[in-house]
């Protein structure tokens, strides 16, 4: 039975049909994903034998607590269980969900964007889309604002069951981006959020941070609005980028906790107070209270771009705190994009602080005080398309009316009509991928594909955005590697490796990605023996720094025939 992936009807139906007649489908017998020569992500494997690993195990975790494409983490508390959600900017579907009793172990239980009418990302560039979400919990419902830049600006979407079905967006009447929603204790909601200074900007980057009241029964702002923060921390310096507030009351204490200096290299965390909501509100006297811009570049398990974070207390007293950075391979590059990492809040002289100035983020770290979670390991997963796909797979772009792609459960394939996007198009190309999560992997395919004209191609696509991508797969009569790091390139990348097929069965394909370079290779599928299609390829054009910063990338099965 066909299970569909898209929301389509009968015309997405019909559509399929007529294309597996048309002879313009792959079928995909499987994917598989493998890290190579990496820790598992919740434990380490430091010496010391069998006992000293257990007691490793039970003890500490392992930084990023989400790794992979993970960007802007919002987080909340409710009772025992932590929910966390990411930017996903034009993938769909968006905004993943993720549960956790831990705050190591992070479960993604659904996606608050999983229906083509929520939002339209169509014609949109990789990243544009949905920034900086942020969830909140008040009175048995669960909220999220975001921002959807170049397809309505901001809204808010609820829901009981934070799994979904969350509703569909109701759009907000203000300006900006990032927004968060606070519920205070005398009933009122207030969303704070970064918008244009009160007066011209006095250099690039120059923003504010504004305050609004919210009324949750008529979901609209009121018209009036308060200044917290105008420029950032010092504005002699003229700070970049006040962006990303959160508000928490802590011992009679407001504090607004903001991102500042960019989403690159100089990203860092700030800190305010004010005894008023409505300000006004100073800076904490140490501050970032998270940056590693100041730290040398020849560190171990070097970590970079730190902050946009938000914070939750645990019932003995802590605070811990989720945040994007960056794991570079050399320079400001990484294939990965910006994670989610988490590090305990300490507190002094009513000041909170994530690190000392100078102190890098560590990589393995004691656990929270809280029992342990079911284990969830990254390092490896196959998907043999015996169920429809799981939240974990991701397109570009909203789907349309024609169904692009199909689980036949009673035949453990699936089945991916070849679209008329290529993967450098704004078009929603015949894609389904999933984050790579560690900077050296192997992702490995079988791919049934019998293309009837030249340039039809099906194999795996390797992609950060449509000006950054590899792609390997099967054409008329032969294998081919395409790689695009260029928008002056065509729209299928550049051809960097061919081999030609004796026959036209299937094939499997590996893409082995190691940091800033990828090795292809293939094999007949009755085969054991694999082959390598051309040599070591530099991947470092792709690198997230290169591609806009974004996002990170993404892996899977993909598909086109030109009209």
């Amino acid at each position: 039975m066909l299970k569909s992936i898209a929301t389509g009807g009968a015309l997405a139906l019909a559509s399929f049909s007529q294309a597996v007649l048309a002879g313009s489908t792959a079928t995909i017998d499987y994917v598989e994903y493998a890290a190579v020569d990496a820790p598992t992500d919740t434990t380490s494997h430091a010496g010391g034998g069998a006992d000293a690993a257990a007691m490793l195990a039970r003890d500490t975790f392992r930084n990023p607590a989400l790794p992979g494409f993970h960007p802007d983490p919002s987080i909340v508390r409710v009772g025992d269980d932590f929910y966390t959600v990411t930017s996903t900017f034009s993938w769909f579907p968006g905004l993943p969900i993720l549960h956790s009793k831990d705050l190591v172990n992070w479960l993604m239980i659904g996606n608050a964007i999983d229906r083509p009418g929520q939002v339209d990302f169509s014609g949109l560039g990789t990243n544009r889309g949905l920034f900086a979400p942020a969830i909140t919990y008040q009175d048995g419902i669960f909220w999220i604002l975001n921002t959807c830049i170049e397809c309505g600006d901001n809204f808010v979407i609820t829901a009981t069951d934070p799994a979904g079905p969350w509703s569909d967006p109701v759009w907000l009447d203000f300006g900006g981006i990032d927004p968060s929603l606070y519920f205070a204790e005398d009933g009122t909601a207030w969303i704070t959020y970064n918008d244009a200074p009160p007066g011209p900007p006095r250099y690039e980057g120059h923003r504010a941070i504004w305050m609004q009241q919210f009324d949750p029964g008529t979901m609209q702002v009121m018209a009036e609005r308060t200044l917290l923060v105008d420029g950032g921390v010092n504005p002699s310096e003229n700070p970049i980028w006040a962006e990303g507030p959160h508000i928490y009351k802590v011992a009679g204490w407001y504090y607004l906790l903001t991102a500042e200096g960019g989403t690159a290299d100089q990203h860092s965390q700030t800190i305010y107070r004010s005894r008023d909501l409505q300000g006004p509100y100073e800076p904490g006297p140490f501050n970032p209270i998270l940056t590693q811009r100041d730290l040398p570049a020849d560190r171990p398990d070097r970590v970079e771009a730190t902050g946009h974070a938000d914070i939750v207390q645990l019932d003995d007293g802590s605070w811990w705190g989720v945040f994007l950075a960056t794991r570079p391979f050399a320079g400001q590059s990484t294939l990965l994009g910006r994670e989610t990492f988490l590090l305990p809040l300490e507190w002094q002289d009513g000041w909170p602080r994530f690190l000392d100035r100078g102190e890098a983020v560590p990589m393995q770290l004691a656990r929270p005080n809280l029992p342990r979670d079911q284990p969830v390991d990254h390092s490896s997963w196959r998907e043999d398309f015996e169920a429809p796909l799981s939240d974990e797979w991701i397109g570009l772009r909203t789907p349309g009316t024609d169904q692009q792609l199909a689980v036949a459960t009673g035949e453990g394939v699936l089945q991916l009509v070849a679209g008329s996007a290529a993967a450098g198009s704004l078009g929603k190309p015949a894609f389904t991928g999933r984050r790579l999560r560690h900077h050296s992997a192997d992702i490995v395919t079988r791919v049934d594909f019998d293309p009837s004209r030249p340039e039809e191609f099906a194999g795996l696509l390797a992609f950060m955005d449509e000006n950054h991508f590899l792609a390997v797969g099967k054409e008329q009569g032969k294998l081919v590697a395409r790689l695009r790091t260029d928008a002056a390139q065509p729209e299928t990348g550049e051809v960097v490796a061919v081999h030609s097929l004796r026959t036209n069965g299937p094939v499997e394909l590996r893409i082995a990605l190691r940091a800033g370079s990828a090795q292809l290779s293939w094999r007949e599928a009755d085969t054991d023996r694999w082959q390598m299609l051309g040599g070591q390829i530099n991947v470092e054009p792709l690198a997230s720094i290169h591609a806009g910063l974004f996002t990170g990338l993404v892996v899977g099965p993909y598909a086109y025939a030109p009209d």
